[in-house]
């Protein structure tokens, strides 16, 4: 049985044997020339407006052409990064979006040797959080918050998991100085455009399907992370966040905005077969173009720094890919 590449190529053979008219002249094919043929994916993403489920949609379509499945891959709207490692966890996905910072989590609470345990597949693009506002608020920092509506995303998203952090930071707790929602990235849009939270935050690809409907509808602000040292202050409690700069003119915006970048990953239990995970990853890069018309996030995938992946370990058949991109 051949790897993920062989397959393709095998299959490029016989389509073109069969338009001159000699694949009837074969003998029948081995199970070996379609391996993953009765292989079934679901792919854990997020709200239907986000990245996550932009691309995983895009790359489900890829997953059944590639590799030949029978079945359509199952691409499953979530809450994010935290639903989808329990959705991993439970063999209730194969694929999952991710946070880093929540799949860190995770890694600390699970035994090394745990079979659903997460490996990466690669780094696929880097997320910015994003804190937005009407235009006109008078709410300028994390710490203006306190007292307001704010949605911090959908419980067991990786949303609250990085707005829990930041206001932790901020000094503010969202049980006691916040009016707490717990809503998607669709409800947090409907919300603020119908004035019934003050502010939504978001960690997402630039630009953010649903944030860019709403911006078009209504002139929205992000908070900058920068004043009073909040950012110096967050990244220093968590190193795993990077700075990241939102550009001025995304969403309507008049000036730059600094805030955190949170590197997001492919993941895969660690019992998948490694031939799997080698075509799954190979399909990645393969269909990068494609991808990118279902979301520009796509365009940052990068193939020397797709092995960034840690704290999360790369999977066998990802660090097999890995090594014959780097000698091809």
């Amino acid at each position: 049985m051949t790897g993920g590449r062989a397959a393709v190529d095998r299959r490029t053979v016989l389509r073109g044997l069969g338009a001159l008219g000699v694949l009837g002249a074969l003998p029948t094919l081995s199970a070996c020339s379609a391996p993953f043929r009765d292989v079934r994916l679901t792919l854990a993403t997020g709200g239907t407006q986000g990245v996550y489920f932009a691309l995983g949609t895009a790359l489900a379509v890829e997953y059944q052409q590639r590799l030949d499945l029978l079945t359509p891959p199952v691409v499953r709207s979530t809450a994010g990064s935290v639903e989808n490692l329990q959705l991993l966890a439970t063999g209730a996905a194969d694929v999952a979006f991710c946070q880093v910072d929540a799949a860190a989590d995770q890694l600390q609470r699970i035994a090394p040797g745990d079979p659903r345990s997460p490996r990466a597949l690669c780094r696929v693009y880097d997320e910015f959080v994003q804190v937005v506002v009407p235009a006109e608020s008078p709410i300028r920092t994390l710490r203006d918050l306190r007292g307001r509506k704010v949605s911090i995303g959908a419980r067991d998203s990786g949303v609250e998991f990085v707005a829990r952090r930041l206001l932790q930071v901020a000094g503010i707790s969202p049980e006691t100085d916040l009016q707490t929602e717990y809503l998607s990235i669709n409800e947090s849009v409907n919300a603020l455009r119908e004035g019934s939270v003050d502010a939504f935050f978001w960690t997402g690809g630039l630009p953010t399907s649903g944030v860019t409907e709403l911006a078009m509808e209504k002139p929205i602000r992000l908070l900058d992370l920068e004043p009073d040292d909040l950012l110096k202050d967050v990244r220093n409690a968590f190193p795993v966040y990077a700075p990241g700069t939102v550009p001025a003119a995304m969403y309507g915006l008049t000036t730059p905005i600094k805030t955190v970048l949170v590197r997001n990953f492919l993941l895969v239990p660690a019992d998948m077969s490694a031939d799997l995970a080698y075509a799954l990853v190979e399909t990645v890069f393969a269909a990068q173009e494609r991808l990118a018309r279902a979301s520009p996030a796509a365009l940052t995938i990068d193939l020397r720094a797709a092995i960034g992946t840690q704290p999360v370990a790369l999977h066998a058949g990802a660090e097999r890919y890995f090594r014959e991109a780097k000698s091809n």
